[in-house]
């Protein structure tokens, strides 16, 4: 395994079984992901999974459960959340500064919510950021009165990533064939 140098951490968030299967996608998405996992463990980078739970997404059930393409290694840490932000009431601080990450390569479910608050999560409190742009996925949310698509909604985090700007941090997108290698 090489040394990670340059002390970033891969964070997934909530690519569980039933939040993929209600998302655009899924199969390209999972598919990217489990290159991204794979490459962050060969170069040295720490692999740490959000898990997240709800009324309708009850901890312990099948539903639940991180998709079976997509297997924690033991010592990955997984990180149970509440909220839309993958730091609010969790040790996710404190599991990146267990590996030493000074810098987050984000990716998972779902994008105008979880990846969405998680990103500004991190910024706000002191992380570049860097989501990869084709490794999230959401569900089409007109039921709940939005007006605009699941791809609309990647396109737009994408694109507010992208540019987003704090004193002394910035948010950047990249694709997932372009992280972890070389």
């Amino acid at each position: 395994m090489a040394e990670n140098t340059t002390k970033q951490a891969l964070v997934v968030v909530d690519v569980q079984v039933s939040v993929m299967a209600a998302s655009i996608d899924a199969p390209e998405v999972i598919e990217r992901i489990r290159g991204l996992v794979e490459r962050a463990r060969a170069t040295g980078v720490p692999v740490i999974w959000v898990r997240h739970h709800a009324e309708d997404l009850v901890l312990g059930t099948p539903e639940w459960q991180i998709v079976p393409e997509l297997v924690p290694a033991k010592d990955e840490p997984i990180v149970e959340k509440a909220y839309g932000d993958s730091f609010a009431e969790t040790d996710l601080a404190e599991r990146l500064a267990d590996v030493a990450a000074k810098s987050i390569v984000l990716c998972g479910a779902q994008s105008d919510a979880c990846i969405r608050s998680t990103f500004y999560g991190g910024m706000y409190r002191g992380f570049p950021m860097t989501l990869v742009g084709d490794a999230h996925t959401t569900e089409d949310m007109s039921q709940w009165g939005v007006g605009y698509s699941p791809q609309q909604a990647i396109e737009m985090i994408n694109m507010q990533a992208q540019y987003t700007r704090l004193p002394g941090l910035s948010g950047a997108v990249v694709a997932a064939a372009d992280v972890f290698v070389g």
